[in-house]
């Protein structure tokens, strides 16, 4: 007994090698995944770097349109905050807006209050529905964008009417309010709207996409002419360019975790729990009481032992290690002193009829601490119990 409890023997904890093959697998398929993740992002970074920015002479930046625009006498100017572009509106400046739907709600009806009445003109670039219905009510952005890129004007606008043929095929705008122009439709519903003021000679223009302003596509079909016919009507264009690192964005709305997340996440989250719980039922081996099954191959008692004393060590479990020890040497004494197994663990029964079966009777108070005594306070005391314990059981099965 006390060899099968306390013999060394190879550790059953991986080795190094053994956690790295195991590992390999995933953890290359992680860096797999990052290293893409970083090259996409590179790419679309250098692709889409000063996006609308009338200082940028990438394909994506808009530095040709401000220069046709600086020969006309047109100045342009750029702004980063709210601040800065409420404060430059007037009726001999234009606002373009760069991407509308990076304001906040509040930022978006303080950029209403501001344009509305100033007597100048307001461009919004591809506003969507999150932005469009604040800054231009009586517009609403349909949730299908359009098929085609080049559109033809379709409306009685002077400016489109120039222009012809131009790239404005993105957000698609229903109009109920009245007096607007409606331009460039795609599918009976307007890419370009134009709605004049309710006070005075400004006028709101929402252009669905912001093709007509890159550096690439400015010298085809007319979106020159276009570009420069709806941003060069005043002496003065303010390029408001919003950033999330606007200091009143932070300031103007407080949105819990819930409004910060995309609609529809409650249905996808609940369709997540469905298809977790039917994987779950799929994959489940028993949906009844457990029943006993035979070992597929046979485990030696020396094995099953030594991987259980283990388990106990690495737990510094003494206590429970020596309990099982004396609880199996009492099971194991009973029957050979003539006392019932279910009376096997009780002093009063077993201690008197070990004492009387014994060749050399000794203490009774040393028996008692031997079977029924406390837990052994190192790993020294445990194997010398295990030894005693074996050296009585094989005292009482002596001839």
């Amino acid at each position: 007994m006390t060899t099968e409890v306390t013999l060394p023997s190879t550790s059953a904890s991986p080795t190094t090698r053994q956690m790295w093959t195991r590992a390999r697998g995933v953890i290359l398929a992680l860096v797999l995944l990052l290293v893409g993740a970083i090259a996409i992002a590179a790419i679309r970074s250098d692709t889409h770097q000063g996006s609308l920015d009338p200082r940028s002479a990438t394909p994506y930046g808009s530095r040709a349109v401000a220069e046709l625009l600086a020969d006309r006498g047109v100045s342009t100017r750029v702004v980063t905050t709210l601040a800065e572009a409420r404060a430059a509106t007037g009726p001999d400046t234009t606002l373009l807006v760069a991407v509308p739907d990076l304001l906040t709600e509040r930022q978006q009806s303080q950029l209403h209050a501001a344009t509305d009445g100033a007597g100048g003109r307001t461009v919004l670039v591809a506003p969507g529905s999150a932005s469009v219905e604040r800054l231009v009510p009586g517009i609403v952005a349909s949730p299908a964008t359009s098929l085609d890129s080049t559109l033809s004007p379709a409306c009685d606008l002077p400016a489109a009417q120039r222009a012809g043929a131009a790239d404005t095929g993105g957000m698609r705008y229903t109009v109920t309010r009245p007096g607007a122009d409606e331009c460039y439709p795609s599918e009976r519903l307007a890419t370009l709207v134009r709605v004049p003021d309710t006070s005075g000679d400004g006028d709101t223009i929402a252009l669905g996409a912001p093709d007509i302003l890159y550096n690439d596509t400015l010298d085809e079909q007319g979106n020159a002419s276009l570009a420069l016919q709806l941003l060069g009507s005043r002496a003065h264009l303010v390029w408001y360019l919003p950033s999330l690192s606007d200091s009143a964005a932070g300031m103007d709305d407080e949105k819990s975790f819930f409004d910060l997340l995309p609609s529809g996440w409650l249905w996808g989250t609940l369709q997540l729990f469905i298809a977790a719980a039917l994987a779950a039922l799929w994959r489940a081996r028993r949906l009844g009481p457990l029943v006993p099954e035979r070992l597929p191959v046979a485990i030696r008692a020396s094995e099953t032992v030594e991987g259980r004393a283990r388990l106990y060590r690495k737990a510094n479990a003494r206590d429970r290690a020596a309990a099982a020890l004396r609880s199996t040497t009492r099971t194991r004494l009973a029957p050979l002193v003539g006392v019932p197994v279910t009376q096997a663990h009780s002093p009063e029964a077993l201690l008197p009829a070990l004492s009387a079966h014994l060749h050399s009777p000794g203490d009774g108070q040393t028996m008692q601490s031997l079977l029924f005594g406390p837990s052994p306070s190192d790993d020294i005391a445990l194997i010398s119990l295990a030894d005693r314990l074996d050296a009585l059981e094989r005292e009482v099965r002596r001839p």
